[in-house]
């Protein structure tokens, strides 16, 4: 029975949601006569829901410390001769009776509770305050659940504690959907991890594979385990050919031309015959000319990836992760094995060795070009809208400040939103914020709020001890010098006069 401190303090929880209640009902507002009800109403409900996100976080940090103090007071409490196994799951199970959930979820929310009581301090703190949610926390403890404490608290730092010496940029964690924030606390897990990335690479490579699982209604799934660039690039042609398979009599989505397209291709034989599947030429609800417009009949795109590299680790030099556009860090080894032997779609993409950001590309007319569109994926590296996923190479370069009003064609003055997202800010009262070379644009909502965008985590290039004798082991010890502007609107990476490393870049890149 709970004690009547508990009872009290629950009571007032319950009185102040009766009265969220009525606010969110709009009767519980005293209005003005000048005020618009409708638009204070609409306010309104807006901070009871960003309310609610914070005492939803806080609620959770509670509940993760009451089931760690339940778990070490119940094994405290228990006979000294019950065996360990059979305690763990006697706590689950009270636990799981407790929340009426499953001794399996009880014992994951053990764990984790566990795990942000003993070696998550700043995710729990940041739980107790509201900026992060429960599915941020857990993010947090996927995470770092194979890492040492050093490097757990290392990635802590990173995302949660604004001193840290080099923190994220750009939106908070707690501000972006959790599984955006999965997808960058892996990334920097990627790049940081103890372990070297081509040791790990080479055990997964070990562990490729192809899956055939059974679902229902006739239908299974086939899926592969495969190194990230084959993948990348798969994914990215079979994309490409069903986009050029749309069209006005085309009455199949997307998603279904992609497996149509699969299908055809994996099913076809050595001298290209396709009568064994009907995959694309005879797919249900496909249009009326379908039937001529096999996969033999579609152009074969280019389908283009980008390959960040630092140029030191193209030239080997050092053996830091290269990025594979739309998926994260790879291994240095197969981004120079990619550039130099892949096919002609991978583009190298190098960066700055000061500072790991791209260049800054001009131009003084309306059209955008191919280089810009490219250097605008490299910035944005998706849909810069608070949490779209939308990498797709139709995501549409958008002028923020429109070119009739006097915007220019530059890259901080530029976007890619996606279709939907483009289309927002034309019909809505959605409208982007200023962007820079470094930096895509955030939003403004219809009610004013402003929400900021996601940044790509560059980070400074390592640099070759032999090429650098100023720098330490692990960081500079000077700054590095600030990076004049050449002509043309590039930033440069020379100074005057170069250090020894930037005579050797310079070689490299005249040599190219």
């Amino acid at each position: 029975m709970a004690g009547a401190a508990v009872e009290k303090a629950f009571g007032a929880i319950d009185a102040a949601l009766a009265m969220l209640r009525a606010e969110a009902a709009g009767t519980g507002f005293g209005l003005s006569s000048d005020t618009d009800p409708l638009a204070a109403v609409a306010d309104e409900c807006l901070d009871i829901l960003a309310g609610i996100s914070r005492t939803e976080a806080r609620i959770a940090a509670l509940k993760a410390e009451a089931a760690a103090t339940y778990a070490d007071s119940a094994r405290s409490a228990a006979p000294l001769n019950t065996p360990a196994q059979a305690q763990e799951m006697a706590i689950a199970a009270e636990v799981g009776c407790v929340l009426a959930i499953g001794e399996r979820a009880a014992g994951m929310l053990l764990e984790q509770s566990h795990a942000l009581a003993t070696s998550l301090p700043r995710t729990l703190a940041a739980l107790q305050a509201g900026t992060v949610s429960w599915q941020h926390a857990k993010v947090m403890v996927d995470e770092t659940a194979t890492l040492d404490r050093y490097a757990a608290g290392a990635l802590e730092a990173h995302f949660l504690d604004a001193d840290a010496v080099n923190p994220a940029r750009g939106c908070p964690a707690g501000e972006m959907p959790a599984f955006r924030f999965r997808r960058k606390a892996k990334t920097w897990r990627e790049r940081h991890h103890p372990d070297s990335i081509e040791k790990r690479h080479a055990k997964g490579v070990q562990d490729r594979c192809l899956e055939y699982t059974p679902e229902q209604d006739g239908m299974a799934r086939v899926s592969a385990y495969l190194p990230a660039g084959q993948a990348a690039a798969i994914w990215n042609r079979i994309t490409a050919i069903a986009r050029g398979l749309q069209g006005p009599h085309e009455a199949r989505t997307l998603t279904q031309l992609r497996a149509d397209v699969f299908a055809t291709a994996a099913l076809r034989s050595d001298n290209g015959c396709t009568k064994c599947s009907n995959g694309i030429s005879r797919a249900p609800g496909a249009g009326p000319d379908a039937g001529a417009r096999g996969l033999a009949d579609v152009p074969t795109p280019r389908a283009d990836i980008l390959v960040t590299v630092p140029v030191f680790s193209l030239l080997g030099l050092t053996e830091e992760p290269a990025v594979l556009d739309g998926f994260g860090p790879i291994p240095a080894s197969v981004a120079r094995d990619l550039v130099a032997n892949g096919a002609d779609s991978f583009h190298r993409v190098l960066v700055d060795p000061r500072d790991g950001a791209p260049l800054e590309i001009g131009r003084a007319s309306y059209r955008v070009t191919k280089a810009m569109r490219n250097w605008l994926r490299m910035r944005d590296g998706k849909c810069p809208f608070p949490g779209c996923s939308n990498h797709s190479l139709d995501n549409e370069a958008d002028h923020l400040l429109a070119w009739h009003h006097g915007g220019t064609t530059g890259i901080s003055n530029l976007g890619q939103p996606c279709p939907r997202h483009h289309r927002l800010k034309h019909a809505s009262g959605w409208r982007p914020t200023p962007a820079t070379k470094n930096e895509p644009p955030g939003w403004v909502s219809p009610s004013g709020r402003h929400y900021k965008s996601e940044h790509q985590d560059w980070e400074p290039p390592h640099w070759p001890r032999s090429l650098a004798p100023v720098f330490g082991e692990s960081k500079p010890q000077r700054p590095y010098p600030p990076m004049p502007t050449a002509l043309g609107g590039t930033v440069d990476y020379f100074q005057v006069p170069p250090s020894a490393a930037e005579k050797f870049l310079r070689a490299y890149l005249d040599a190219t």
